[in-house]
């Protein structure tokens, strides 16, 4: 593809065999993109993306790597560089989870936790700076959540993940803004994805597509939605804008409460 807001740019996302960050990749596709290096833990996830990729004539390449690991955050970012090549745009978005409520969370599901939401975030955004601080600049974004803004029960662990990627954005935008590399992020409500399939199971996720009431706008977000917030703060459209955090919930996060009835 020649033309588009991410003409010729040379991408790597991680978490990209499904929902947003699968989303993101297409969309940074049809937008441009010469190369997408697809990070993703499980290996036939990262083939089907990569061939859908393939079929919209970019350059795309699988990483399967458990981002729990800082090794693996490192040889991502080695296999996507190879050679010393640029990187024009990160997408960290591989996230793990577990529901525990806060008196039963276990000690290791807080280390995985921190380990792939946060620790991951820290190694891949720094690796990934590197490099383009090297080539002259680029863009760092960071999938987020509402959950980083409160509380949400049972995921304390989660939240706090996410919160301290929110913090990390803004120190990095702070800092690489002379190396010319921007740093953003994008904190997504309620989406339609496997990770919330997971959570809720199938047959709430079939009520929930119908209504969701406790988003003003009554429904929950599809991953090309949150896709096209990427896009956005990817692009020059984005030029003046780091250390931002968009948010992408229906309203959500504007709501404070309503009066019950007496």
């Amino acid at each position: 593809m020649a033309s588009g807001r991410l003409a010729g740019k040379r991408i790597l996302i991680t978490g990209a065999g499904s929902g947003i960050g699968r989303a993101t990749a297409l969309r940074f596709a049809r937008e441009g993109a010469a190369a997408i290096h697809v990070v993703d833990r499980l290996q036939d996830r990262a083939d089907s993306v990569v061939a859908e990729l393939t079929d919209l004539g970019v350059e795309a390449v699988g990483i399967c790597a458990d981002l729990g690991s800082i090794d693996a955050c490192q040889a991502a970012i080695d296999t996507a560089t190879r050679g010393d090549l640029p990187l024009d745009v990160v997408v960290s978005n591989a996230a793990a989870w577990t529901e525990e409520p806060f008196l039963e969370l276990k000690d290791e599901s807080w280390h995985r936790l921190i380990a792939v939401n946060l620790t991951a975030s820290f190694v891949i955004g720094q690796r990934a700076a590197r490099v383009m601080a090297r080539h002259g600049g680029g863009v760092i974004l960071y999938t987020a959540s509402v959950s980083g803004l409160g509380a949400s029960r049972s995921f304390s662990h989660y939240c706090v993940a996410k919160a301290g990627i929110l913090s990390l954005v803004k120190s990095m935008a702070v800092e690489l803004a002379p190396n010319h590399i921007r740093v953003n992020a994008v904190s997504p409500g309620p989406v339609d994805t496997q990770q919330s399939v997971d959570i809720v199971g199938d047959a709430a996720m079939a009520k929930f597509r119908e209504s969701f009431p406790v988003v003003p706008m009554d429904r929950l977000a599809s991953a090309d939605e949150v896709a096209s917030a990427f896009l956005y703060l990817a692009s020059d459209d984005a030029s003046y804008v780091t250390g931002h955090n968009l948010v992408v919930d229906g309203g959500l996060t504007a709501q404070v409460y309503d009066v019950p009835e007496a």
